[in-house]
């Protein structure tokens, strides 16, 4: 079979793959994947910082609890090329319940007083510099968001999150396809906790998927990435023909994350 025929027909057959989860793999429950809105606010170092704190704590997260989002997750960027910046995730069962967060909120009135200082801070002192938000359905191999065990128990963690930029549709369908033809399973077998995986439908520098992972500090990050990458079947198939073609992901962004006290994760 020529270059392009196989690349068309094996093309078909991954989106497919990626539609469809194997058969007796998953509960029907199971199968009933999460959306994600994932916010970033960009903010100046000074008292912004405690300011949305104080507001994710204190009104916008009972918020979203109430609405039945969650577990939401609050971070701060440790590592990453622009602090400060704090990202939060909420996860919802559609895409209507985390796409229109915003229109509910501005209805809700326990949230409004609670969210006065931040909602209407004025221009001459604002609460942030700027928000952006992306909208994200997660992979239907990893349909919800898994906290750690250290989440509940407001234990020690840190969060990796991943962005992963494709240079083009076809790219990043093969991408999210490498993931559902074992590299979930390599995660596990590493021994990575992860969190989400979300395909972003709405957002910038599109296509790109967006996962996360937890662990305990930067020294079982660091160990664990190694015994990933050492793993023959990890080697075997970043040789297969699918995935390595060409270069199927021509971008990363590569961040450290550590939890607010408000988070849910």
């Amino acid at each position: 079979m020529e270059r392009r025929q196989f690349l068309a027909a094996s093309l078909a057959t991954s989106v497919a793959a990626i539609a469809t989860p194997k058969a007796g793999a998953q509960t029907p429950a199971q199968r009933e994947r999460q959306y994600y809105l994932l916010r970033r606010y960009s903010l100046q170092t000074g008292p912004q910082t405690k300011q949305i704190e104080d507001h994710l704590r204190v009104a916008l997260i009972p918020a979203l609890t109430r609405m039945g989002l969650g577990p939401v997750g609050a971070f701060r960027v440790e590592v990453g090329p622009e602090t400060p910046t704090f990202y939060l995730l909420i996860p919802g069962p559609s895409v209507e319940s985390v796409a229109e967060t915003d229109l509910r909120l501005a209805k809700d009135a326990e949230f409004l007083k609670a969210a006065e200082p931040f909602w209407s801070a004025p221009a001459a002192s604002p609460a942030f510099v700027r928000q952006e938000s992306a909208l994200l359905a997660a992979f239907e191999g990893w349909p919800k968001v898994t906290p750690p065990e250290a989440s509940s128990a407001r234990g020690k963690r840190i969060f990796q999150l991943r962005i992963y930029e494709s240079p083009s549709d076809r790219d990043h369908v093969r991408k999210v396809e490498m993931f559902h033809s074992g590299e979930f399973e390599l995660f596990l077998k590493a021994g990575f906790h992860p969190v989400f995986f979300g395909d972003t439908i709405v957002g910038s520098r599109m296509p790109n998927l967006t996962y996360m992972l937890a662990f305990a500090d930067t020294a079982e990050m660091n160990a664990k990435w190694d015994v990933f990458r050492s793993d023959p079947a990890w080697k075997k198939m970043q040789t297969d023909l699918r995935f390595s073609y060409e270069a199927i992901v021509s971008n990363i962004t590569n961040l450290l994350l550590s939890p607010l006290d408000a988070s849910q994760i």
